[in-house]
């Protein structure tokens, strides 16, 4: 039975040099190289310096008056001879040391290019395989839609429905882009219009646990894709419902700082406990779950996609504070510019 890893052989193969992953191992491959050329340069000039004041010492008045025995040996040697030979000498060890550290470095690294390129070529499969159905998908919920008249209940649900789907769709868009490598460095992404959208993609997941969502706008645009930025806040708000105790609250509150803009999602839970706070970040990471805490099963994976977006994005994610009166986490991203205020509170 052909699985979806069959193909990544081949479709390694036929990736070859456009790969990304491969020009960058292949850069960070010269770099090693050059470092180390140059460090052989440095020594190479340290025993050319030594051996020019040896012989200027050895020229010396008193050197050369001094009395040699007969057993003593001589060896004359022509000055400028001596010091073009170690130059010959010192350049090609140079470049030979170079060259052999970029090939063994070019070696060393070629496992981990394999292992990233399987882990794009994987992502760039599976998103390529959820296209027909989530095509299929939309399609029918639109019939659905056409189905039910605008005013009924059942009409609202289809239409946030199909809303869901698409964000869906731009999801799997974005992981195929990652995948290949792409990156659009003009993307920006109104915060307001995401802080909204996650408040209705969430709702769902605080109205089981009974959790308040409370969202402060924002009047920035940032750089990132608004898709990016949109799974960022939906990883980090899902967190945070899933760790408050039922009845509680999460706060999510955004604040400029110099060039770019601090957003925090603030829980009441118990804190992060059985794991430094640093490595909730890794992926597969898990921490203690308290007997209140989240009845759905983590992954571990949706922080290290929030750490993946801001990084990528020139920001990052941390944990600002955690204990037992909950945590908060702050996402840095750059921003864009700034946009007129819409309000001051949802």
């Amino acid at each position: 039975m052909r699985t979806l890893l069959d193909g990544v052989p081949d479709a390694l193969r036929r990736i070859g040099d456009r790969d990304p992953d491969r020009r960058v191992y292949r850069r960070s491959a010269l770099a090693i190289g050059f470092r180390v050329a140059v460090v052989s340069a440095a020594l190479v000039v340290s025993v050319v310096v030594l051996v020019v004041l040896y012989v200027a010492w050895q020229l010396t008045p008193g050197q050369q008056s001094e009395r040699h025995g007969p057993e003593d040996v001589h060896v004359y040697l022509d000055t400028v001879d001596l010091l073009v030979a170690v130059l010959v000498v010192g350049a090609a060890a140079v470049l030979l040391a170079g060259v052999a550290t970029w090939l063994i470095a070019g070696r060393a690294v070629r496992p981990l290019a394999e292992a990233h390129r399987l882990q794009r070529t994987f992502v760039a499969d599976a998103g390529h395989e959820l296209r027909t159905p989530l095509t299929v998908l939309s399609a029918r919920v639109q019939q659905l839609q056409a189905m039910l008249p605008p005013t009924s209940p059942e009409r609202a649900v289809a239409d946030e429905l199909r809303t869901d789907t698409r964000s869906l769709t731009e999801v799997v868009e974005d992981l195929l882009a990652t995948a290949a490598g792409r990156t659009d460095e003009r993307a920006e992404a109104p915060l307001d219009d995401a802080l909204t959208a996650v408040a209705s993609d969430t709702a769902v997941l605080a109205r089981d646990r009974r959790v308040q969502l409370v969202v402060s706008p924002g009047d920035v645009v940032v750089r990132v894709t608004p898709t990016q930025l949109r799974r960022a806040l939906v990883a980090l708000v899902d967190n945070a419902v899933g760790h408050s105790p039922t009845g509680g609250a999460v706060w999510i509150e955004n604040e400029r700082v110099g060039s770019a803009v601090v957003i925090r999602v603030r829980d009441e839970g118990a804190g992060i406990t059985g794991i430094a706070p640093r490595r909730v970040f890794d992926r597969f990471a898990h921490g203690s779950v308290p007997p209140d805490g989240p009845t759905r099963t983590s992954n571990g994976i949706g922080l290290a996609l929030v750490r993946d977006i801001a990084v990528r994005a020139g920001g990052d994610v941390r944990v600002e504070r955690t204990g037992r009166l909950g945590t908060v986490f702050a996402l840095t991203l750059p921003i864009v510019e700034p946009l007129p205020r819409r309000g001051a509170a949802r």
